[in-house]
């Protein structure tokens, strides 16, 4: 029994189509994620009526409609939904290995199915009777064999739009499926037709491989299938690259047990790119052979690729300044005893605190891909806990809402120690209450302090140094505990 409930803002969608005389069916990749029990991301309706006819349906219902494309589509506002609803149809001939020159309307589903990519794309179902499947293509049985395969021909598929070929990957890699070997085969042989697509299409695609659970599976089969050098062909200059001592992996399987690691931690975007790019100039800046070789300058080289990358790609410039920057910054220098506090706040200012959390699982996936047993030893751990340290104010009177200048105003009084003593007293009061922070109070505390003779006020501030001492031990204790390391 299906556990995902058709929304009412669809049923109402085909409801009105229905009682105005017009057919209507769930079509593509709802009805196959609802066949594979996932919640579909988007309910898409095909029906007989025409774009007009669809309009005067849901005028009648007073819903806001809007006509979008050249291609049947209506898009209807229901409450806070929108439900597109498209009009039966048939194509003519593919330009630009994109667009069709015509479109045609069909009064037959069965029209509207075959022009479609994939066998579990192809799939059309009658909620209102019955649930009845129309399958010209045998799509389901696509689906419970896990199989990508296109409709009819997959030259043809591919020759009238060759973004299916990475397309028919990206359904491989997000529902864990295979490719038949007629369509695996054909996209070996018709590779060369991607060229011709646009780079903003190629990455929409190619994101999504890598935001899927098996991104360096889907890296492979772009390999494999000859797509990859018409992508990111900088990534394959790390094939059969041989590392140092350092690494059990060639650069390019190196690159891709990293990223492997970023999805199993379910890493960000920006971890994903940099883990899968952070060491493609290493085959450029490699000098010598075996256990001792070098890159010297491969993050600096690597950075700068990645650029070039990302840029091709049409990636928006917030994306690219981030990953840029992690691939500049992956190959930090951190020990315990050697680095000091004021070199990690250079660190923290290069990179920008937004981004350490990044930059450090990053530094993860790096050392997984290295073939490293642990991905976050003590060091990393530390280097966290420093992170946090130097990044949060010290305290200090600094952090008062009132200073000296209060102080000796309020008391009629000169610069003095003691002075300073008041503000150490007032410091450890707000300590133990953040909330006193707050000037009307610190003043009224200034003012009973100023009755006070000077030794009581020597010994108050003795006391109040001690508890500060006391808090500023306690809290760093804290932050070690945090990251494991006490």
């Amino acid at each position: 029994m299906n556990k995902i409930k058709i929304p009412q803002y669809v049923l109402f969608g085909l409801n009105s189509l229905k009682k105005n005389g017009f057919k209507g069916f769930l079509v593509g990749g709802c009805v196959r994620d609802y066949m594979l029990n996932k919640e579909p991301k988007d309910w898409d309706i095909t029906t007989n009526a025409k774009p007009d006819e669809i309009k005067e349906v849901f005028k009648k219902e007073h819903l806001k409609t809007l006509y979008e494309n050249d291609f049947g589509t209506v898009s209807v506002f229901i409450e806070d939904n929108v439900l597109e609803i498209t009009t039966y149809r048939v194509e003519g001939s593919y330009i630009n290995r994109r667009h069709p020159d015509k479109v045609k309307w069909t009064e037959k589903i069965e029209d509207d199915l075959k022009r479609r990519d994939f066998t579990i794309n192809a799939m059309a179902l009658d909620v209102l009777n019955g649930t009845n499947l129309i399958d010209l293509f045998h799509g389901e049985k696509d689906l419970k064999a896990r199989v990508i395969r296109t409709v009819s021909d997959p030259d043809k598929r591919f020759n009238e739009d060759a973004l299916r070929m990475i397309r028919a990957i990206r359904f491989a890699c997000v529902l864990d499926f295979t490719i038949s070997k007629e369509t695996y085969e054909s996209i070996k042989k018709n590779k060369e037709l991607i060229k011709e697509i646009s780079n903003e299409r190629i990455r929409d695609e190619f994101v999504k491989i890598i935001m899927s659970n098996h991104a360096k599976q889907g890296i492979l089969l772009l390999k494999e299938t000859g797509l990859l050098k018409y992508i990111i062909p900088e990534l394959e200059l790390g094939y059969s690259c041989a590392q140092n001592k350092h690494h059990i992996y060639d650069v390019f399987t190196h690159n891709l047990e990293s990223l492997a690691y970023a999805v199993k931690r379910n890493f960000n975007l920006h971890v994903r790119l940099s883990a899968l790019l952070h060491d493609v100039g290493k085959p450029i800046t490699k000098r010598g052979e075996g256990d001792h070789a070098t890159f010297y300058n491969h993050e600096l080289v690597g950075a700068n690729m990645t650029l070039k990358i990302l840029k091709r790609l049409k990636f928006a410039k917030k994306d690219i300044d981030k990953v840029v920057n992690l691939v500049k910054y992956h190959l930090f220098y951190y020990n315990v005893d050697e680095v000091t506090e004021s070199s990690v706040r250079r660190l923290v200012k290069n990179v920008g605190l937004e981004n350490m959390n990044d930059l450090l699982e990053l530094r993860m996936c790096d050392r997984i891909g290295s073939g490293c047993p642990k991905a976050e030893p003590y060091k990393l751990r530390h280097l966290r806990y420093l992170i946090e340290k130097v990044s949060k104010d010290p305290i200090s009177v600094k952090m008062l809402k009132v200073d000296g200048k209060d102080i000796m105003e309020n008391l009629e009084m000169k610069p003095s120690k003691k002075v300073g003593q008041i503000l150490d007293i007032l410091l450890a009061k707000v300590l133990e209450d953040p909330k006193r922070n707050e000037a009307e109070y610190l003043m009224k505390e200034v003012k009973e302090l100023g009755k006070l003779e000077d030794s009581q006020i020597e010994e108050k501030a003795k006391k109040a140094k001690t508890e500060i001492k006391t808090i500023i031990l306690k809290k760093d204790k804290m932050t070690k505990e945090k990251y494991w390391l006490t």
